[in-house]
């Protein structure tokens, strides 16, 4: 599995781009694996305020619906709305493929998601 060392990760399978107060998000590579050939995805409001661990978008595939969670608190500030009607472009690029980006309302709530060896532990576990 690809797993980029330059992003942050959840206990959920999202990937993390920290860049100054804004994040970008999307789902790993492990996930998309998971779910098979993605069929739809249902994002975020733009200008939607969430709090960290929110339900805030679905990604649904042949086998299955999956809930992606806001990994920190903050405002949703743009949508890939390329997604809504090609959702395969995550299975084919997964780190290319953001969901949703956010501004960041609590810094500290980064330190709580894992780095790539710590993902690459939870996925192999």
């Amino acid at each position: 599995m690809n797993v980029p060392s330059n992003l942050r990760y959840t206990s959920h399978d999202e990937w993390i781009l920290v860049e100054g107060d804004e994040i970008t998000v999307g789902i790993t590579d492990y996930a998309q694996d998971a779910l098979g050939e993605l069929v739809h995805v249902e994002l975020p409001e733009e200008g939607a305020d969430v709090s960290a661990g929110d339900s805030i978008a679905e990604v649904e595939s042949v086998k299955a619906v999956a809930e992606v969670y806001a990994p920190v608190s903050g405002e949703i500030t743009a949508i890939n709305e390329d997604l809504e009607d090609e959702a395969e472009k995550i299975n084919e690029d997964a780190y290319g493929s953001w969901l949703f980006k956010m501004k960041i309302s609590d810094a500290s709530q980064l330190d709580g998601l894992m780095d790539a060896e710590a993902y690459k532990a939870k996925i192999s576990a």
